[in-house]
């Protein structure tokens, strides 16, 4: 591929801070080590650093050495990596797996860091840009919302911005193959808990008591209803309800029985019909039985929703960097990503870029396959100097200046 013969030459001792960053895991908001390691590689390039903001996140800012274009609209680019791992035991043992229990960077954000880092260095090196770039180093993507969080420390008030990008690897691609599109590319993640209270009694005599379990039972099915009934075909939408609890002994109808579940969609109105419908079937449905509930709605992620020309114009750079045959449509999943609240907030896009079968795994990888939250996975380090090139070009050519 076309590569930054800079960024080429770097790429091994990126790799090494990458490896570095994967043996020393650290969970959502407890990224202090990996914090302070980002922050002393900023410095060692020269780079204006601050620390701290959702507690533990880093940015990093670089001043381009060309003016600024009389008719030019953006100033300022803001490219965001995140820093956090798993709450997984590694199956790995090669030299660089965790040397944390219970603790894995099974998501690839070390590479995330390691990509963000490299094209740092080098635009730091070469600031041959017109305006200013920011490197956001994000906690707490893994459920935490460090996003959100570094927005209410101040974010986009005290860097900036008109347009932020970030990048995930992503398994079921060809390595550094880039899939980019507009619209809706991660869903919304969103919990449910609903507890029905019933009338407990002898198994041997239901009759005397309200069974809280067909209740659940009954909901259970309904909620699948209002996903293909109440909601428009074309407007996708997930209801899974993944916990069941009821009772404690075989011969006892329990007082209560109590679930939970997650729901996804590509849309905030689509995710206000599932809640709102959810709500009414649980209640009605109870009520029919002769039994009450208590219905609670949590929203976590909003949807990951492309700016339409953000994408296009990150599509355009990144064929024009490597080719046609490495850029391609995005398909969208069900999965979240916190990187919606900074796409709330400013126009930009989240893109994928393919980490491969697994095939780059060295002796020592566990039996599972290298898939994402998989305690198998290793991050490819091919796609440092890959990933480093594509933000490269793309800053050099959204602040291309006079």
């Amino acid at each position: 591929m076309n590569l930054i013969d800079a960024i080429k030459a770097n790429a091994a001792e990126m790799a090494l801070v990458r490896k570095d960053i994967h043996a020393h895991p650290e969970l959502c908001y407890q990224e202090a080590r990996t914090a302070a390691v980002v922050a002393e590689q900023l410095r060692s390039f020269g780079m204006e650093v601050h620390t701290g903001l959702g507690v533990t996140g880093v940015v990093g800012v670089i001043k381009g050495k060309r003016p600024l274009a009389p008719n030019q609209t953006v100033k300022a680019v803001g490219l965001r990596a995140d820093m956090d791992a798993l709450p997984i035991q590694e199956r790995n043992t090669f030299e660089h797996a965790s040397q944390y229990a219970g603790k894995m960077h099974a998501c690839g954000h070390d590479g995330h860091t390691a990509t963000l880092l490299a094209a740092a260095k080098h635009l730091a090196a070469d600031p041959d840009f017109a305006g200013a770039v920011y490197t956001i180093f994000q906690p707490a993507e893994e459920g935490g919302g460090g996003a959100r969080e570094m927005i209410k420390d101040g974010l986009f008030q005290r860097f900036p911005m008109d347009s932020v990008f970030a990048l995930h690897n992503w398994p079921a691609l060809p390595v550094g193959f880039f899939a980019i599109s507009p619209g809706p590319v991660m869903a919304s993640s969103n919990e449910f808990k609903i507890t029905i209270h019933g009338k407990g009694s002898h198994a041997a005599m239901p009759h005397m008591g309200i069974d809280p379990v067909p209740v659940a039972a009954a909901m259970v099915q309904s909620f699948q209803t209002i996903v293909t009934r109440n909601n428009k075909p074309v407007d996708a939408a997930v209801i899974s309800v993944t916990m069941i609890n009821a009772g404690e002994a075989t011969n006892v109808i329990p007082n209560t029985c109590e679930m939970r579940g997650t729901v996804r969609t590509f849309s905030v109105e689509v995710l206000d019909l599932m809640e709102s419908r959810m709500r009414e079937v649980a209640e009605h449905t109870a009520a029919a039985y002769g039994a009450t509930c208590a219905f609670e709605f949590v929203r976590n992620y909003p949807p990951t929703i492309n700016d339409a020309q953000q994408a296009a114009f990150a599509r355009t750079v990144f064929t024009e960097t490597f080719g046609e045959a490495h850029v391609g449509d995005q398909e969208p999943t069900m999965g979240a990503e916190d990187f919606a609240y900074m796409l709330m907030e400013k126009p930009g896009a989240y893109i994928f870029l393919g980490n491969g079968s697994g095939d780059h795994r060295a002796i020592g990888h566990g039996g599972g396959p290298c898939t994402l939250h998989n305690p198998s996975y290793d991050f490819n380090d091919e796609l440092i100097g890959i990933g480093a090139t594509a933000w490269v070009r793309l800053i050099q050519t959204a602040l291309k200046g006079a």
